[in-house]
């Protein structure tokens, strides 16, 4: 866990120094210009997306007056930035915030709490973030469902050593949005017997699109507390996102773990910040993450076994994700 925070850490000192903006005046033209800029030197996929950012520039300035008013300037640099499909890519005002979720809301949603409650009911037991119960099968059931939520090593402790008794858990991260990087490390040590090769990441270097430093490797290193040996099938639908996607990146590296459900939302991208003239704030993507085969994962991953719940099941009140994982586990 310690080499992505090292790392992290010095992609920030490194980023921050040479974040020297140009200077624009707080005008309807001079947001339009500095939000490009930013994005034109900082923004880490253009490439990866195959994006002409100066042909986006092109259309977009023609929309731009001075005799718009704020909204109508937030709509349009809103609109701009969809343009690259980045779910860690907004912009902050007052009154709105700019935001891309198609990357989720147009696919199935793969999940239901109210169906869910069918299988844990509401005796479940609760540690920091981890919602679990042991069904009437033998199987182990975990539901994490945000990496935001904490963990502590002494709750995933006592939840493996509880499970140990099961044929094996289903660890359910489904509507994970993500979260906090450390969390997912953490969870994932869990589930590595050795230190694992499991990504690299970039920083930008120049204000090129193409300008970035060498891939820095990422590890897993096992924890030092309760690691599970059997067999684990992990859930994902779209609205796996962030580090909830980094932690499915880790899970493909382990050797008991089968990956059940739909391809993961993406957002492979560490996010940075930066301002406007006028003061509304702006998130994108800098580093790119990338697995252990140097691969880009920021349109999702796909699962060893890509299952939807069917409308039939949904109608009975099951869940089809989670009895495929119970049959996965109770196979020879």
């Amino acid at each position: 866990m310690g080499y992505r925070f090292i790392i992290i850490l010095l992609c920030s000192i490194f980023f921050t120094s040479c974040f020297e903006e140009d200077k624009y005046i707080n005008t309807k033209k001079g947001n339009f210009e500095a939000l490009w800029k930013i994005m034109d030197e900082h923004y880490c996929f253009f490439s990866y997306k195959n994006i002409d950012w100066n042909e986006v520039y092109a259309r977009y300035s023609e929309r731009i007056s001075e005799s718009m008013d704020n909204e109508a300037l937030f709509t349009v640099l809103g609109e701009m930035l969809a343009e690259v499909q980045d779910g860690h890519v907004n912009m902050v005002a007052n009154h709105d915030v700019a935001r891309y979720w198609k990357w989720f809301e147009d696919y199935p949603d793969n999940f239901d709490s109210k169906i869910q409650k069918n299988y844990i009911g509401t005796d479940y037991s609760i540690a920091g973030g981890l919602k679990y119960k042991i069904l009437d099968d033998n199987v182990g059931y975990i539901y994490y469902g945000s990496f935001s939520s904490g963990i502590g090593e002494a709750n995933i402790n006592q939840v493996l050593d509880r499970m140990a008794v099961c044929d094996g858990i289903i660890l359910d991260i489904r509507d994970n949005g993500g979260g906090l990087l450390t969390n997912s490390d953490k969870l994932a040590s869990h589930f590595f017997n050795q230190k694992t090769l499991v990504g690299y990441i970039m920083h930008k270097t120049g204000k090129g699109h193409d300008d970035f430093s060498k891939p820095y490797e990422i590890y897993v290193e096992p924890s030092d507390g309760v690691k599970y040996q059997k067999k684990v099938v992990l859930l994902t639908n779209r609205s796996c996102y962030s580090a909830a996607n980094d932690f499915v990146n880790s899970m493909r590296y382990t050797p008991n773990v089968t990956i059940v459900g739909d391809r993961t939302g993406g957002g492979s991208g560490l996010p940075f910040s930066s301002e406007l003239p006028n003061g509304w704030s702006i998130r994108f993507s800098a580093s790119p993450i990338l697995d252990a085969g140097k691969n880009h994962t920021e349109f999702g991953i796909n699962p060893d076994i890509e299952i939807d719940m069917t409308d039939e099941d949904i109608a009975k009140g099951l869940d089809t994700i989670i009895e495929k994982a119970r049959l996965i586990i109770k196979s020879n």
